[in-house]
């Protein structure tokens, strides 16, 4: 399960494994967010206050992944159509929960259609198949990459020992 990816079964398909793939990348930028705001705003004072800030944080993204994730593909499901209004439902819900954790409805609203738009761009993405990040071939991924020379340009051999001052 470790290695499933969000869209390796078709949508509607495979809901368990589709929420823990979307909790774990939430759960991953919940400790950063969490570290972040731990070590720069809330400074809490002792363990139990920094896990709490911790769960504060890390949990409501884990829901907001979670609702959005079950809501999609139930959606799917119950319509039996997979196309946008979907991904929308689930960006509405995500967004509810983050009005929930903010105790606002004025923040709640409008974060559900803009979780539900950025939804729909990301299906429409899918659909069409448009990249967002490429894939860049020479990027450093392994340990060997600091052997390559990622110079712009070129040294010229004329000039490499100018600091003898001989040519």
């Amino acid at each position: 399960m470790l290695s499933y990816k969000y869209y390796d079964t078709p949508e509607g398909s495979d809901i368990f494994k589709k929420t823990f793939v979307t909790s774990k990348y939430a759960t991953l930028t919940g400790l950063a967010a969490a570290s972040f705001d731990v070590l720069m705003f809330s400074h809490p004072k002792g363990v139990i206050n920094t896990v709490g800030r911790y769960g504060f944080i890390i949990g409501p993204l884990v829901g907001m992944a979670a609702a959005f994730t079950v809501t999609a593909n139930v959606a799917q499901n119950v319509r039996g159509k997979n196309d946008e209004i979907n991904y929308f439902l689930g960006g509405a819900a995500a967004g509810s929960i983050f009005g929930a954790w903010q105790r606002s409805i004025t923040l709640g609203v409008p974060a559900a259609i803009l979780l539900g738009a950025a939804a729909v761009i990301k299906k429409t993405a899918v659909n069409e198949g448009w990249v967002f990040f490429p894939d860049v071939p020479h990027a450093t991924k392994t340990i060997q990459s600091v052997r390559h020379d990622w110079s712009l340009v070129k040294d010229v051999e004329e000039y490499k020992n100018f600091t003898t001052g001989s040519k």
